[in-house]
């Protein structure tokens, strides 16, 4: 069956009124030509400051400046062919256009690479003179700050352009487990609730989860793992080798560890990592109560690993429309001020957002855009609750990128992931919120309690687990031992059973799910969706309960970008993440959840 024969539109056939305003960036695509060779000619011409950076502080200016320009002018050609691709990825012209964008960052990147090795080859008494000399060099006091906090692990000009060179070698093992999981794995095929064979993918399995019908989810979950089993020793050498690549990786750069190395260009301490992993396992009893009473309000005999995902009572909203959810959305978030509401709505009208399917289209939801772009969402919205809190998330990112970009130059127009996560998250949980306080109805009440909890389940539990044990393999690594198969499974289903507590039966196959979580590819990130869900938490309760005030510094913190390491930029905000008590306050919350959940049952 095509996608047209099950209700899947061509682009064309979507409204324009759905569909974002890309033109706004690019008329057509001759001034995207135009741009492409401008930027070309920026990087050739970058490279007559390499040798005279630090001449004088009317040069090092001119070279800041000129960076950014160039960069500034790479960015906004790379999204938008980036986004034109994502509209149809089957277009070859698009394609070609995003892959031709990539070799620009590349070449760029190299006709820059002289710049950081040789300001830190400067005297660094002399930088700071400049920076008190010239007010318009002060701008980048912390670009500086940064570069010079760094310096003792950045090698000199010849060591940093091998390693730039064994870049695409460092990073095999990310592609190959990508090449195995997303285009070499088959999952097999399995019986729905409709009796219809259906194959098994990554995109259906979370449906199948969430299935409330028990055979779907254990099939679903015994086909999943059955092909990472079969795979394990492949993985597991993957893995392994991956590991070492970061730990090597930081030793070549002088770093104690290679958590130390990952948390590093965020300037966030190891006690920050410490502190959430320490205050979560202090709180596993509250999951383990959660868990007693899924198992009780489920009406299990005994609780799988499958049974984790399906919701408490079946879904009573029935299909939500588009324009409804933002209604919704806008009153949600109504607390954070009428500046912020006017300016999303703003957001709304000048289309911003990318909402409905198309033939093509790609999977999925996020937030892009460039400097002097607007903050673009795109969406797959097909009515469900989860959709329209999806929208709020994405809308999150948009607003942050929004007023970032309209009250920061160039050079700190961007976001850390530990801050850009807490933008979103905080929607999430002022919708949730507002949600729970208008709903009367229990059934429904009872579904979006569910919901909430979930989110503490699978972001700061489940997260945390996950940064559990990373550190648990890279410390290995570091002392000499081998990731193996064997050892990867014992040590992750430990953990497992320690997050879950006694109730579950922990079928075999929980084991291997250390095999199948991309994200371990990419080390020591998974923390910062834990410590931003804590933040968030922390934060949409200031909002509610302590006025003006509290509205006035979030909007602070959305304006300041990325002029300062994150921990900083929370504290404008009004919560420490240096502490534990953001994740003892959101723990707080969650055992209040889980007070009603029992209550309601």
């Amino acid at each position: 069956m095509s996608e047209n024969e099950i209700g899947i539109r061509k682009r064309s056939e979507i409204e324009t009124k759905n569909k974002w305003n890309i033109e706004a960036m690019y008329e057509n695509d001759e001034v995207w030509e135009a741009d492409y060779r401008q930027a070309e000619e920026m990087a050739t011409d970058f490279t007559s400051f390499a040798g005279h950076l630090a001449e004088s502080e009317k040069t090092l200016l001119r070279a800041f400046k000129a960076r950014d320009e160039m960069w500034q002018k790479v960015e906004k050609v790379y999204v938008y062919a980036r986004m034109k691709k994502d509209e149809d990825t089957r277009v070859a012209k698009y394609q070609t256009l995003s892959d031709r964008a990539g070799s620009l960052i590349a070449k760029v990147g190299a006709s820059a690479s002289f710049f950081t090795p040789e300001l830190l080859e400067a005297d660094e008494q002399l930088l700071w003179e400049y920076l008190d000399k010239s007010e318009d060099l002060g701008l980048y006091r912390h670009v500086i700050r940064q570069i010079l906090r760094e310096k003792k692990h950045v090698l000199g000009r010849q060591e940093e352009n091998l390693l730039a060179q064994f870049g695409e070698l460092t990073s095999a093992t990310n592609v190959i487990f990508s090449m195995i999981n997303n285009a070499d794995m088959k999952f097999g095929s399995i019986m729905n609730e409709k009796g219809k064979q259906t194959e098994v993918t990554h995109g259906r399995y979370l449906n199948f989860m969430e299935s409330g019908d028990r055979r779907v989810r254990r099939e679903a979950f015994e086909h999943m793992y059955a092909a990472y089993h079969a795979q394990r020793n492949t993985l597991a050498t993957t893995y392994n080798y991956n590991t070492k690549t970061d730990v090597i990786m930081a030793r070549i750069r002088k770093y104690g560890s290679a958590i130390e190395a990952a948390l590093s260009g965020d300037d966030i301490p190891l006690s920050v990592y410490d502190n959430l992993v320490l205050t979560v396992n202090k709180s596993l009893p509250l999951l383990h109560r959660y868990i007693d009473i899924r198992k009780r309000a489920l009406k299990l005999d005994e609780i799988h690993m499958y049974d984790m995902y399906t919701p408490l009572v079946e879904s009573p909203l029935g299909e939500i429309d588009y324009l409804k959810a933002l209604r919704i959305i806008e009153k949600g978030l109504a607390p954070i001020g009428e500046e912020y509401i006017s300016d999303m709505k703003k957001g709304f009208s000048q289309r911003w957002i990318d909402v409905y399917e198309n033939e093509g289209k790609t999977s999925g939801a996020y937030s892009f855009g460039s400097y002097d772009s607007y903050p673009y969402v795109l969406l797959n919205y097909s009515g469900k609750l989860k959709d329209v809190f999806t929208i709020a998330h994405e809308m999150g990112h948009s607003m942050h990128s929004f007023y970032t970009r309209k009250n920061q130059p160039f050079v700190y127009g961007g976001h850390s992931i530990f801050t850009a996560e807490v933008a979103s998250t905080v929607n999430e949980n002022l919708l949730m919120k507002y949600m729970l306080k208008e709903e009367s109805d229990a059934v429904r009440r009872l579904y979006l309690l569910n919901m909430y909890i979930e989110g503490f389940r699978t972001t700061l539990f489940r997260q945390t687990m996950f940064a559990e044990f990373e550190k648990m393999t890279h410390e290995a690594v570091e002392s000499g031992q081998v990731l193996t198969a064997d050892r990867l499974s014992k040590d992750y289903l430990e953990l497992n059973r320690k997050y879950y507590g006694d109730q579950v039966v922990y079928d075999a196959q929980i084991a291997m799910e250390w095999a199948r979580i991309p994200h371990f590819y990419n080390a020591f990130y998974v923390y910062k969706y834990a410590t931003g869900f804590s933040a968030a938490a922390a934060l949409s309760d200031r909002i509610l309960n302590e006025g003006p005030e509290a509205r006035r510094a979030y909007l602070e913190f959305l304006k300041a970008g990325d002029s300062d390491n994150p921990i900083p930029l929370l504290r404008i905000a009004g919560v420490d993440m240096s502490e534990a008590s953001p994740i003892e306050k959101a723990m707080n919350t969650f055992k209040e959840l889980l007070d009603e959940l029992e209550i309601m049952l």
